[in-house]
Parts: C-alpha cells; structure tokens; sequence
C-alpha cells in the first residue's frame, strides 16, 4: 500500500515529516500512527481498506487488537472535525473497514514558514494522553520486536522466555461439500491444541478475515491447509512458510482413507515438529500422538456439537447436546465430549434460568468432574468446569480452573477472555483489561465475546468511550446476543444518548418476547453489587 508523504485531504493538508493537519492557518499536530491510517486511507481514496490490511500496513510484524486501529481513527475524526454519522471525510464500512470520501490531492506546497499555529484543542490533547497511557499499559504489544522471540505474559503476568510463534490458519473446504466446514476447522483446532504444549512454541491465532497466506502480526511461522472429504476418501494438503522470508519449509499432500484421520493427524504434527527450527523433546511429542479418542464416529460427532454449542441459541444449544451425547455413546471415555455435554447444561442455565439452584447447573458439574477425571491433562476441560463454576457464582474457583487450563497451554486465548470476564463478575474490571488484552494478542479474531468482555469491562470502569467502541463491534458480529445488546443500551444512557438506547431496549423487547431484567439479574453471574445496582439503574432510564 503506497503511503504518500504530504498531500491535501479535503479542506486539510497532511503533512507526514511533521504529522500536521493545517488548514488556513491552523495546524493541530496528530500523531504518528493516525497520520498513517490517514495516509494509507488516501492512497486508495475512494475505496473500502480493509481492517486487517490497515493493521498489516501501520502495524507491521506487530500484534495489536482492533482497538488501537480504531482509536486512530477516533483521533482523526476528531482532528479533522468530522462527524460519524454524518461523515465528510472518514465513513466506517460495517464489517469491512473504513473509506476517505474526502477530495484527495497530491503535491501540495508545504505550509508557510510563518504559519500560525496551535496547539491542539483539549479533547485531542486527552486523547493524546490516553494514547499514551496506553502504551505505558500495554507497551509489550505495542513495540515491534523480531516475531520468534515475543513475549506472552500469563495468567500472572510472568515473562517467559524467548519462545517459537506461530500462527495455524483456519484450514479451507474444497469440493462440493459445503457441509464438512466443521470437519476442517476441527482438524486445524485440534492441530492448534496439540501444538500449543509443546515447549518452546507459542500460538498465535489467525484471524479468519485474513487471507490463508498472510500469517497473523507477530507468528513468525505459518501453517495452512485444506481439507476435502469425498465419499470414504480424505484429502488434506498442508503448508508451513517462514513469513520472515517468505520460504516454504514444508508442502505435503495426505490421501487416505477418511478412517485413517487420527493417523493423518498425528503424522502432520510429527512432521511439524521435525520441520520447525530447534529440538523439541522426545516425550512432548509422544505425548502430542495421544487421541482424545480412539473413535472416528464419536470425534466427528463431537465436532458437530462444538460447531453448534458456539451459536449459543437455545434450538442449537439442544442440538450440540445430542452429537455429544451420540459420541458418548461411541466412546464412553470421551472427555472433550463430556465437557462439552457439560456446557450446554451450564448454557441452558443461561438460556433458560430456572433459579439459582437449577438442577442443570448441578448435572453440568456432575459431567465435567467427570470429563476432568477421566483426562485431568486437557486444557479444555478446565476451561468447562471454569464455565459451570461462573455459572453457579463460584467465581474464585472458575479462576483456579482457568489458572491450570493455562498452565497446560499458555496460549489459550480463551481461558485469558474467560478469566478477564469473571473479574468484571466480581468487581474487579481493572484486572480483566490486561487479561483481555492478552486474549485478542492470542487470537485477533476471538468473535463478538472477546469485545463484550472488554466492553462491559470499559464501562465499570467509567470510560464510557472505550465501552461503546467494543460494544459496537461485539454488536456488529453477533445482533442476537442479549448480553451484548443489554450492555451496549446502558452504555448509551451512560454517554447520554438515551434515544439510541431506548431504541435498543425496543430492540430487545422485540428479539425476546416476555423479556424481564429482574429475571435475567437473577441468573446473570455478576457477584458485585455495585455494578449490578449500576447495570440496573442504566437499563432502568432505557426503559427495561
């Protein structure tokens, strides 16, 4: 993407040397990132950019989340005087990007020597101060450093050394076989867990907006793959590229009989770590060779239901019970599949609350003691009994569960989100930022839950700015997600928009019908009653 040093942008000239905006005779200096969005933005005037190639162009080899992209943009709007929802110059793109509407020219004359100049206006001042309390709080993700040696902090803010990052790219359905999705992205999901216990590698996950040969900011290696099913037949083909110099280390086609996939599986991971750089312990990958379960049926099954528990609707919710419970019926040692079963009583519970003391919520722990019993050495089934245990309140020991999930796969993005989400629970928002930060580091593309968890968090935390901006996103990925519509109407009345937020609650009403907030507070596990007293009293002014 070409990037232009000065140039004139409407009624503004932007001057790259100096990061200025002057227009007759005022100049309010912007800072460098924002001057580069502007100016990537006007290379293409006219065109959508893209989110994803805005980050790769003014943030390259770096790992940042959506929201530092977004807060550019915040800072030119308000720069350049522009409004959002009536723009002159910047117009957002729903789920795709940003467009410069404005008259772009090129070759400009410099402003004149004795040009009078300002200081920026007091709004743009505090958001040059917020930028930088950003960088003193999220420094780590924000300096560019050689992608193999990043730096992840865990669970308690430890520094780990030098370590592998790489990024495993969502595998693609070929043929005419729309259908096995599920099938391909399990296969590249559980390639990703194996991996991740490995020592000496780091995930980094990949977003799925981003092309399947363009690795993630800050993963130095990059696997991608397809994946086609035709009648008993499975075709797998898979890559490994060096983005730092852009080399091919491994390209390998796999035709087998689909029964043989646990053996395609663990012979791509073997072959991985033959092919990646340093020596990887023999016991870790003896250890990586280990199947959830030795039935190809119930695996399939069990992909299936996670496919479907993910939607987090009641019809789907029922659905994923039963493909867990087919691949139990398969495989009666099939952990992954009890935690999952265990999940869908711990979302009914949710979905449908019955009270605190819901026999759901105690046949869902029932089903994820067991899960934990039967494979005490997966990630995934911590992450369960940390979901049952928020659901029932006993937030303390959902984070010991998420702690050891973390423990046995330090790049689990989810269990960070999880966690960051359940000190919100309990009062404690100020805790749950890093830990989402961390999360979206992890995996940029974790879905509308990672922006509702930051978003809820923002808003306890009194920057009514910050809640709206990921409450929007989280909004304009999943519309039918009640907890994020409940949040984004309160965030309004807290900004003062009361009419957007009685539009919402309109909204609400509509989506669900005899919808009562005493009753969804009555199942919602948030423990402090400080900000359940706040999330009350704001819904209340929207009309809920």
């Amino acid at each position: 993407m070409e990037m232009l040093a000065r140039l004139q942008v409407g009624e503004w000239q932007a001057d790259r040397t100096t990061n200025e905006l002057v227009r007759a005779g005022e100049t309010v200096r912007i800072e460098p990132k924002a001057m580069e969005v502007l100016l990537a933005l006007a290379a293409r005037a006219g065109q959508v950019v893209g989110r994803e190639e805005l980050l790769a162009a003014v943030w390259p080899g770096v790992v940042v989340g959506d929201e530092a992209l977004t807060q550019s943009i915040i800072k030119l709007r308000r720069a350049l005087g522009d409004n959002p929802r009536s723009p002159s110059y910047i117009e957002t793109i729903s789920k795709r990007g940003y467009r410069l509407i404005a008259l772009v020219r090129r070759g400009e004359q410099a402003p004149a020597a004795g040009a009078r100049r300002h200081l920026p206006s007091r709004g743009l001042a505090a958001g040059v101060l917020l930028a930088l309390a950003l960088v003193v709080a999220y420094g780590a993700h924000l300096i560019a450093r050689p992608a193999a040696s990043r730096h992840v902090p865990d669970a308690a803010g430890e520094r780990p050394g030098p370590y592998l990052t790489i990024t495993v790219v969502p595998f693609e359905t070929l043929g005419a076989n729309g259908g096995q999705t599920y099938l391909a992205r399990g296969i590249s999901n559980d390639l990703m867990t194996d991996l991740s216990r490995l020592p000496g590698l780091r995930l980094v996950s990949a977003s799925r907006a981003a092309p399947s040969s363009q690795a993630t900011p800050g993963a130095r290696y990059l696997v991608s793959g397809s994946v086609q099913r035709e009648s008993g037949t499975l075709r797998i083909n898979i890559r490994l590229i060096d983005t730092g110099t852009s080399q091919q280390l491994w390209s390998e086609r796999f035709e087998r009989p689909f029964g043989d996939l646990f053996a395609v599986q663990d012979e791509i991971t073997r072959r991985l770590t033959q092919v990646l750089p340093g020596k990887l312990a023999d016991a870790a990958r003896q250890r990586l060779s280990r199947p959830y379960t030795h039935s190809l049926e119930a695996y399939d099954d069990f992909l299936r239901g996670q496919a479907l528990f993910l939607v987090r609707r009641s019809e789907d919710n029922e659905e994923a019970r039963g493909f867990y419970r087919k691949a139990l019926e398969l495989d009666p040692n099939f952990a992954r599949a009890y935690a999952g079963l265990a999940m869908t009583y711990a979302m009914e519970y949710r979905l449908r609350p019955t009270g605190r003391s819901s026999p759901t919520l105690a046949r869902a722990f029932e089903l994820a003691e067991t899960a934990r019993q039967i494979d005490p050495d997966i990630p995934e089934v911590y992450w369960a009994l940390a979901f049952v245990h928020a659901q029932s309140r006993r937030h303390q020991q959902a984070i010991e569960s998420l702690k050891k999930a973390i423990e046995l796969n330090r790049s689990y993005a989810d269990a960070y989100a999880f966690m960051g989400g359940i000190y919100t629970y309990i009062g404690q928002p100020e805790k749950s930022i890093p830990l989402l930060r961390t999360a979206m580091r992890l995996n940029p593309d974790g879905g509308h839950l990672y922006f509702l968890l930051l978003g809820r968090a923002y808003l306890f935390q009194n920057d009514v700015e910050q809640a709206l901006i990921n409450l929007r996103e989280a909004s304009a990925r999943n519309r039918l997600d009640l907890e994020t519509r409940l949040y984004l109407a309160a965030a309004m009345v807290a900004a003062g928009d009361r009419f957007d937020a009685e539009w919402e609650a309109e909204e609400i009403r509509a989506q669900e019908a005899g919808f009562s907030l005493h009753g969804w507070l009555e199942s919602y596990p948030l423990t402090s009653a400080r900000h359940r007293e706040r999330l009350a009293a704001l819904l209340a002014q929207a009309g809920l």
